[in-house]
């Protein structure tokens, strides 16, 4: 049952009503059991998984709740000279449980995930080593959404145990949080303290939620069907048998399939959002015009954000500020130099962030490789930045200027391309064909004599890809000065705006990649 399912939508619907006519304190348990009743349809038993999950840290939270109480309620019977020992005490009990809870749902996701990754990567060494034993592999089936909820339940619990808000003490509620249908394929990464609330509380209804909510699954459904699902013809063409293709084939390929990411992943976060939204229930940004970006770093902060956050706030700063590193940092800063003091916990903070990204997306070597693209490629930024900045003194470039920044833009946009190459390439050697193949023999020829057009994509297609583009283009250049399309559809005359809101609904059904002589395809973050 997919986003885009007429089973989605009816299920959608359904909750709807079911929401709207039970009293305002229990309407979250309408979204419990339907969020379930998803989940069982898509995942029938492993629903196990989900709440072997949401147990785990529900317990956890309670017992962190307990020994904070029992602190405070000790604390003040004890002598002074013995509360420092007394909190030393239980912060370690806090520390054991919480570190508990999160191996035990990292460990579900290793296990479910990378464990034939993992087993073929023993298997080979063991060859290596002529060592006679191999790990037989299991056919394991993935959860859904077993990486985006189990970053949940670990921030959940990280919070909790860092004083950030208390646990619930309702275990509907905290399954609820995990299990929000809208969000439990692909996101966004839930943060309990900005969800939650959001989640209980009952909302009543409200027009103007309903319509901007479907405003933005349309829009949501126009990326999909219309860009994501046109571009992938030609993608699926030239990936499949990227031995025979080079020079420009590749690189319109890889230009699309950046196009069909884009506007696949950001469009199934229109429709989960506004799922949602006609709830009354906002969800965060995953997306925010990331092509505009004049830094790598910037442009990851633009792109899939709750997943970036997730490993800022849980990763990065886990390992950059541990006493560890920062008396490591000390020592180097007194001894060698400042500034290289303040580099190396940086870059393996960024390398534990990275090596986290890549592996997350996949158990596969080139998912490393991908993650370690973009660490080499900020770390090197990191370094030479402040070489940089005198240079640019020294021969006055004015950074600011229109036509450094647009230098920016397009040195990032190529790097980005080169790192979306990697990500659909099968293998990190297909992915070295491809790079190597895009530079030999290039000629504009294919475009001239309309070879381009029989690889999935004939000139319509393209037509209509370029007429997309445009739009995007535009919606992104009025949103990035601060203002917002939906709100402005929203207040314009009654006539205008439902002209506006069937060109969008029709554009859909137009010319929507379905039906016949097209292919159907999932999303490609719901395998991730």
């Amino acid at each position: 049952m997919g986003y885009t399912s007429f089973a989605y939508i009816g299920l959608l619907a359904v909750t709807f009503l079911f929401y709207m006519m039970l009293p305002l304190k229990h309407r979250w348990k309408v979204l419990l059991v339907f969020s379930y009743a998803f989940y069982l349809l898509n995942s029938g038993k492993l629903v196990i998984f989900i709440l072997l999950s949401t147990l785990s840290i529900y317990l956890t939270g309670l017992m962190l709740n307990k020994l904070d109480d029992g602190f405070a309620m000790a604390k003040k019977g004890i002598p002074k000279e013995n509360k420092k020992e007394f909190k030393a005490i239980i912060g370690w009990q806090k520390k054991f449980i919480c570190v508990f809870a999160v191996l035990f749902n990292l460990g579900l996701l290793i296990f479910l995930k990378y464990f034939n990754f993992l087993g073929g990567s023993i298997n080979g060494l063991f060859e290596l080593l002529h060592i006679n034993v191999h790990i037989e592999e299991l056919k394991l089936v993935l959860p859904l959404g077993i990486s985006f909820y189990t970053m949940s339940a670990i921030s959940y619990v990280v919070d909790v145990y860092r004083g950030k808000y208390r646990a619930s003490d309702s275990l509907g509620k905290v399954a609820l949080f995990l299990a929000f249908f809208p969000h439990i394929v692909e996101g966004p990464i839930g943060r309990f303290d900005l969800l939650a609330d959001q989640l209980y509380e009952g909302h009543r209804f409200d027009y103007n939620n309903l319509m901007m909510g479907l405003q933005l699954i349309f829009w949501g459904l126009f990326k999909k069907f219309v860009l994501a699902d046109r571009a992938n013809m030609y993608v699926t063409t030239v990936f499949k048998n990227y031995m025979d293709y080079g020079g420009i084939y590749v690189v319109i390929a890889m230009l699309l399939y950046t196009l069909q990411l884009y506007a696949e992943f950001s469009g199934c976060m229109d429709i989960v959002m506004g799922s949602a939204e006609v709830f009354g229930i906002k969800m965060s940004k995953n997306f925010e015009r990331p092509f505009i970006s004049k830094t790598v770093s910037e442009f990851w902060r633009r792109w899939h954000m709750t997943l970036g956050s997730w490993f800022r706030d849980y990763v990065f700063y886990s390992v950059s500020l541990s006493k560890t590193f920062m008396n490591f940092s000390k020592k180097v800063k007194s001894k060698l130099n400042p500034y290289l003091g303040s580099i190396i916990p940086a870059a393996v903070a960024m390398f534990a962030v990275w090596f986290s990204t890549g592996i997350w997306h996949g158990a596969s070597w080139k998912y490393v490789a991908y993650g370690l693209y973009y660490y080499v490629i900020m770390l090197i930024g990191m370094i030479i930045e402040p070489g940089v900045v005198k240079v640019s003194e020294k021969i006055h470039l004015n950074r600011k200027a229109v036509g450094y920044k647009l230098f920016q833009m397009i040195r990032t946009f190529i790097l980005v391309n080169i790192g979306m190459l990697l990500f659909r390439a099968d293998t990190i050697g297909s992915f070295a064909h491809m790079l190597r193949s895009m530079f030999r023999g290039f000629s504009f020829a294919p475009l001239a004599n309309g070879s381009i057009l029989e690889l999935g994509c004939d000139i319509k297609d393209f037509i209509v890809l370029a007429v997309g583009v445009l739009i995007l283009f535009l919606v992104g250049l009025y949103e990035e000065k601060g203002r917002s399309v939906r709100q402005t559809v929203a207040g314009w005359n009654v006539v205008v705006r439902w002209v506006c809101y069937y060109a969008l609904i029709f554009a859909v059904i137009i010319f929507g990649a379905y039906g016949y002589g097209y292919q159907a395809t999932g999303f490609i973050y719901a395998q991730f």
